[in-house]
């Protein structure tokens, strides 16, 4: 059956996956107008905790709130069985939701109403449950009650003894408080309602007793007292005072009479200085359960004089320092949040200086179910196809159990669209009116998760959820994004038009989003308008209009200057903004990114501050900020304030721009340009920058053309021909630029022949017969005229022909074909116009295309250097037949195989070929990083610009023997208590010869200290060695290497351990081991009662020489092994590994032999036409028997008038499917008949009304649940066909189990 299971569920995994690329679950939006129409099935949204304790003082409030379309009903059940609120006084349920309140206020009892409630929500579309909601009274109300009204204490009042001891002993206080629910918190105060304090030698334990690990005179006291702090009533109790006498050796004799009627004496003998012992907890091992994600807390009180101190380490690994803290002076470990990795064996060690003692705790870590992966709401569109997953983790593994609508999967309405396959639910082709509630319990014996998910069926058109004719405004060169927001079922497509609807968006310079977002990411004016957007599904089609304006960017033109003020005069910062004349701006002035102070000298207006009467306190930077609601720009200026002088003040600013500008002196190259210079604002002007701008050819540009130093007014310009120019001037002084002056009319100059020839000429074959000449263009300036065109000249060289030359225009370049390969020619190329030629061009040398080399090198020897180096020779080849220009050489190398016995010729590795690349000018070169103990090739090939030519003739070489590499494991296979045996496997690289393995090895205690060195030899064809004479429980470090002629290799470093001495001997963890052969390969079964998690399975060969393979079970206890060859014997066994890969345990060899190939035999009743004649056969039955029936009931009596009456008449109609209800999921508010049922006055249900039951399916009262939430007796038992109960009874199904499980 194991071997059957495995391939089908890699077919349902298969499945999964494909289901889940192809299913898309829809998202509904949260839009109340969207959720307003559309149908939905119960969600809980909220509900009390599963453990729910209770204050009996106020009223008990059980939490059930849930959503849904239409809203809706809620009923509970309580202990399994329903739980009637009409029936109940004090029980009260909140309108329009679940939430039951019960009045307690009026002296009933909390704990009547203890018990394990459960919630369910239900509408039309399907039933949600909540979680087993187990209610309980705090028993510290009971005690705290008994202690107000009847007086009886916590505590006994009997009076306590005093304790007498003697220094130096032990002492342990007890407290015993009394159980609470939650426990109560406990502490040692003494009669003023002090902390008695705590150190190293006395602390409180876990249980709340107090610990002496040795008592001193100090010590003695009369008010030790325990209290204890009740959380739920925050009240406070106390014990009876205890008295402690602490006597030393002198005083024992005084005191020993008075005392020895009423006393108790601890201790006959003087105290004297003793190793340390454990207080708590008792002999040298203990064991320890926790939970997954709880606290785990660790306790060791040692006893000792000296006072022993207490340390803490994990014997399997180290403790987690993030999560492991310390308290009660080290002798409490902490570790938050446990996870699976915590558990192994934690050692405390108490030390003093006359010895110490361990104890060792062996911690486990269970889990209570976690999820994986827990079950997601999904809404599907007719036809559409889905997955449920369920996948949580927990120790033990939980079980996975699925419910529908409250009700076990397994008798729920069969459904051929739904695929059960265990934590997974596969939909395919839902149908509308499928929609339903699941839910999946997760559960082992430390808990339960339970969780609800519906899967809701829609048929919805397309809506679209953006408003309509919605206003989208940006900026000029910034992203627009464009929301067309929809929902519909299925998931409609999404279209987009702008303005017209004649053509689709698509493409450049557009984006869109799956959720039907478009994107413009730089928008532009024209990008301004009213764009479309269409919403399509199978059900309709819907479309909403938006509109996109693209504003001008705000930016300040005129920006604040510096300005150098003296005191009590006044300054004015300029800022002048444009904008988009359709925003509203806003200015905001800073002052050193602060706001303005608030001060009536600061006048803010539209586009300047005005400072009056500066003071020292006004120097600072001051920034303009203009805001739209789109975007904003910001400029800043520094003030400084200077002292005021008798004489005015010096004020430094750029100058201005220069004026009447006029142009004289024309010529055909040249003119004279003279200007007017414009205040300088006390700082000397130090140059001119004459600008012009080229109408014809570059207009709207400005170029720098030349600077003249400050002192002139007048510049000679050479101008170019061909030109419309236009002249400006900037001054500039130590404060900076002017602004430019106003242009000089414009000035032509007369078109000319060229005066340069295109630069950066190159001739270069692109192929074998050609020649591509190529030149950087004339720029407009440079072409001097109209017309521009280039001459292209070539010849080949040392041939006596003349220049071929040709004239192009507006390209730059011109192909040459039909040349000789790789030969020389001279290239010039010279520029024309319509007036004329330009200079005479440079002659440049360049070269035809290359072709590939035709001969290859010759190699003409190898010399072999070292076990990884060599070196190879070459001649070279003649210049002739490299066809282009030698670039060099490229040598080839590979491992051919290696020289070993079991690598033979029959056997090639071929090695990933090396390629090392070497200039025109080398005849020989280093081949680097070989192998030793190998037989390589090598070969050369010669290459040009075209590529490489042909290969030599390969070359064989072999590397001598090497030292062998780091062997392959080194690992114990039996540990004893005074001998360990090792097996190793040999080096993956042997590089030669093994002659033998050098062991090295010494013991490492717990300090790191290191034994003696012991060093063994052994030989090469030994895979396993038994070290003898071992100390038990003990650590060793082992070095092993493995060594041929050339020497050691590097060592493999392991540490291995002695099993530690016990006298009780270890039981076998494997048991039951046996094994069956099947057509998939031989099945291994076993039993293991051990802690570790790696389990393996390993096998090989019988005789064979070869290692072992292992396959890994996964914490199964079965597995199958495949690809085992027929006809062979093969031995089979378990191991468990460790955390550090170790051997821990080992099953006993199994011998498992494969029978030879056998003919099989055919089944006929798995042959696919079998299957298919036998279906064919039951359809052809199945419709006669549907034609019979249709022909015996032509005759039969139904009168329309009579169906129509009795459908009309609610009290004989017929129990509709969506009236059934059952047990604890009835949603029966009044315990009335259910709606459309026949109930006779005796309150039962006729037989004949419904032929279906509950009970016919093992749901009536006898139905019950185990411990773990399972059935017991669901299916057994005698069934009662003939009424069920009605509403009426008091006895009603309970199948719910307290603690773990809903149903």
């Amino acid at each position: 059956m194991l071997m059957m299971d495995r391939p089908r569920g890699c077919r349902t995994l298969l499945l999964v996956l494909f289901l889940g690329n192809m299913a898309t679950a829809l998202e509904v939006p949260l839009d109340p107008k969207v959720l307003e129409g559309l149908p939905q099935p119960p969600t809980i949204t909220h509900q009390s905790p599963k453990d729910y304790i209770v204050d009996p003082r106020e009223n008990i409030v059980i939490h059930c709130e849930a959503k849904g379309k239409p809203h809706p009903s809620f009923s509970w059940t309580r202990n399994g069985i329903h739980f009637d609120i009409d029936l109940e006084s004090k029980v009260t349920m909140k309108p329009h939701s679940g939430t039951l309140i019960i009045d307690i206020s009026g002296g009933d009892k909390a704990e009547a109403y203890e018990g394990v409630y459960q919630c369910t929500a239900r509408n039309e579309h399907g039933t949600a449950i909540s979680n087993n909601i187990v209610i309980r009274q705090s028993n510290t109300f009971a005690i705290i009650k008994a202690l107000i009204l009847e007086g009886s204490p916590l505590w006994s009042k009997e009076k306590i003894k005093p304790i007498v001891v003697q220094e130096g002993v032990s002492l342990v206080l007890q407290c015993r408080p009394p159980a609470g629910l939650p426990p109560p918190i406990i502490f040692w105060m003494d009669n003023n309602f002090q902390r008695l304090p705590q150190s190293r030698r006395v602390s409180q334990g876990l249980n709340g007793d107090l610990y002496f690990s040795n008592v001193v005179t100090e010590d003695s006291r009369s008010d030790y007292i325990c209290y204890a702090r009740f959380p739920h009533t925050q009240t406070i109790q106390q014990k009876q005072p205890i008295t402690v006498r602490v006597l030393n050796m002198d005083a024992i004799n005084e005191t020993m009479a008075a005392y020895l009627n009423d006393t108790d004496l601890f201790g006959d003998d003087p105290a004297e200085e003793r190793r340390p012992s454990f207080l708590v907890p008792t002999g040298s091992t203990s064991s320890k359960m926790v939970l997954r994600g709880q606290v785990l807390e660790l306790e060791c009180i040692a006893e000792g004089l000296p006072t022993p101190e207490v340390t803490w380490s994990k014997v399997s690994g180290e403790l987690p320092t993030k999560r492991a803290f310390f308290q009660n002076f080290q002798k409490t470990l902490q570790i938050m949040d446990v996870s699976e990795a915590d558990a192994g064996e934690y050692r405390c060690t108490a030390k003093n200086r006359l010895g110490s003692v361990h104890h060792t705790i062996s911690v486990t870590v269970k889990a209570a179910p976690y999820w994986i992966s827990a079950p997601r709401n999904l809404v599907l569109a007719p036809l559409e196809t889905g997955v449920l997953t369920c996948r949580a983790r927990g120790n033990p593994k939980p079980t996975i159990s699925w419910f529908m609508n409250g009700v076990p999967i397994e008798n729920a309405p069969t459904d051929l669209t739904r695929k059960v396959e265990d934590d997974t639910i596969i939909f395919t082709e839902v149908q509308t009116g499928s929609s339903a509630v699941y839910q999946c319990n997760a559960s082992n014996e430390y808990g339960y998760l339970l969780s609800n998910a519906f899967v809701n069926v829609l048929a919805e058109p397309p809506r679209v959820l953006t408003p309509l004719d919605k206003v989208y405004q940006v900026i000029m060169n910034k992203r627009a994004l464009l929301d067309c927001a929809s929902f519909g079922s299925p998931l409609p497509g999404i279209r987009w038009f702008k303005d017209s609807r004649s053509s689709v968006l698509d493409g450049d310079p557009f984006v869109f989003h799956e959720n039907g977002t478009l994107e413009i990411p730089v928008a532009q004016a024209f990008n301004s308008g009213k764009y479309t957007c269409v919403a399509t599904n199978s059900f309709g089609i819907s479309e909403n209009r938006v509109h996109l304006e693209v504003k001008e960017p705000t930016r300040i033109l005129k920006q604040p200057e510096y300005k150098v003020v003296q005191r009590n005069r006044n300054v004015v910062f300029e800022c002048k903004v444009k904008h988009d004349p359709s925003l509203i701006p806003t200015m905001t002035w800073l002052k050193d990114n602060g706001e303005l102070p608030d001060d009536e000298r600061f006048i803010v207006d539209s586009d300047s501050l005005t400072i009056m009467e500066v003071t020292e306190n006004d120097k600072g930077t001051y920034t303009c900020i203009m805001n739209t609601t789109l975007d904003q720009d910001s400029a800043s200026a520094q003030l400084t304030v200077v002292e005021a002088t008798p004489t005015p003040a010096v004020i430094y600013e750029k100058p201005d721009a220069p004026t009447d500008l006029e142009l004289t002196d024309p010529g055909a190259r040249s003119v004279q340009l003279t200007w007017i210079p414009g205040d300088e604002h006390n700082s000397p002007i130090k140059k001119f920058l004459i600008q012009y701008e080229d109408a014809l050819h570059d207009s709207g540009t400005w170029h720098n053309l030349t600077e003249v130093p400050g002192t002139k007014t007048t510049a000679h310009l050479k101008l170019s021909p061909y030109v419309h120019y236009s002249f400006r001037v900037i001054a500039r002084n130590e404060i900076g630029y002017s602004l430019p002056s106003q242009p000089s009319h414009q000035y032509k100059t007369n078109p000319a022949a060229p005066d340069e020839n295109p630069s950066e000429v190159k001739g270069m074959g692109t192929e074998p017969n050609n020649l591509v000449i190529s030149w950087k263009p004339l720029t407009g300036l440079q072409s001097n005229g109209p017309g521009l065109q280039y001459k292209v000249m070539w010849k080949q060289m040392h041939v006596d022909e003349k220049w071929t030359s040709v004239t192009v225009a507006n390209v730059s370049k011109f192909v040459v074909a039909g040349t000789p390969t790789f030969v020389p020619y001279e290239v010039k190329v010279q520029a024309v116009n319509n007036y004329g030629h330009g200079p005479n061009p440079a002659v440049i040398i360049g070269y035809s295309g290359e072709d590939l080399p035709v001969e290859a090198p010759e190699i003409s020897r190898v010399l072999v250097q070292n076990s990884t180096l060599a070196e190879v020779n070459w001649r070279s080849v003649p210049a002739k037949s490299v066809r282009g220009k030698l670039q060099g050489y490229r040598v080839y190398y590979w491992k051919e195989r290696s020289l070993h016995k079991h690598n033979g010729h029959g056997h090639p590795h071929h090695m990933e070929q090396q390629t090392l690349t070497f200039g025109e000018n080398r005849s020989h070169g280093k081949l680097p990083g070989l192998h030793p103990y190998s037989l390589y090739k090598v070969n050369i090939r010669v290459f040009n610009g075209r590529g490489e030519g042909p290969a030599s003739t390969s070359q064989q070489f072999e590397t001598p023997e090497g030292v062998p590499g780091q062997p392959a494991f080194l690992r114990v296979t039996d540990n004893n208590l005074d001998s360990l045996t090792l097996e190793w496997g040999p080096p993956h690289e042997k590089n030669g010869r093994l002659t033998g393995y050098t062991l090295k090895y010494h013991s490492v205690n717990n300090s790191n200290e290191l034994g003696h060195l012991e060093e063994l030899t052994v030989p090469a064809n030994e895979t396993s060695i038994t070290l003898h004479n071992l100390k038990y429980s003990t650590r060793y470090k082992f070095y092993f290497s493995a060594k041929t002629l050339k020497g050691p290799g590097p060592s493999i470093t392991e540490e291995f351990a002695t099993i530690m001495d016990t006298a009780l001997p270890v039981s076998p963890v494997f048991g039951n081991v046996s094994s069956s052969v099947g057509e998939d390969g031989a099945l291994i079964t076993w039993e293991y009662w051990g802690p570790e998690k790696h389990i393996y399975v390993e096998y090989i060969v019988e005789n064979s020489n070869e290692d072992w393979q292992k396959e890994m079970v996964n914490g199964s206890q079965s597995h199958v092994l495949k690809g085992l060859k027929e006809g062979l014997a093969y031995k089979v066994r378990l191991v468990a590994k460790g955390h550090t890969d170790q051997t821990v345990h080992r099953s006993e060899e199994l011998l498992v032999t494969l029978p030879a190939m056998a003919s099989r035999q055919v089944d006929i009743a798995t042959q696919g036409w079998f299957i298919g004649l036998m279906c064919a056969i039951a359809l052809l039955i199945l419709v006669l028997l549907i034609v019979c029936f249709i022909k015996r009931n032509k005759g039969g009596k139904y009168p329309v008038k009579e169906k129509e009456d009795a459908h009309a008449d609610p009290e004989i109609q017929p129990m509709k499917d969506d009236d059934i209800t059952f047990g604890e999921y009835s949603d029966n508010e009044d315990h009335k008949p259910l709606k459309g049922s026949r109930t006779p006055s005796s309150g039962t249900v006729k037989r004949d009304e419904s032929d279906d039951s509950l009970v016919d399916y093992g749901e009536g009262g006898d139905g019950q649940f185990n411990e773990d939430g399972s059935f017991i007796g669901q299916y057994s038992g005698k069934t009662e066909r003939d009424t069920v109960q009605g509403h009426e009874s008091s006895e009603a199904p309970s199948p719910v189990n307290a603690m773990n499980s809903f149903v």
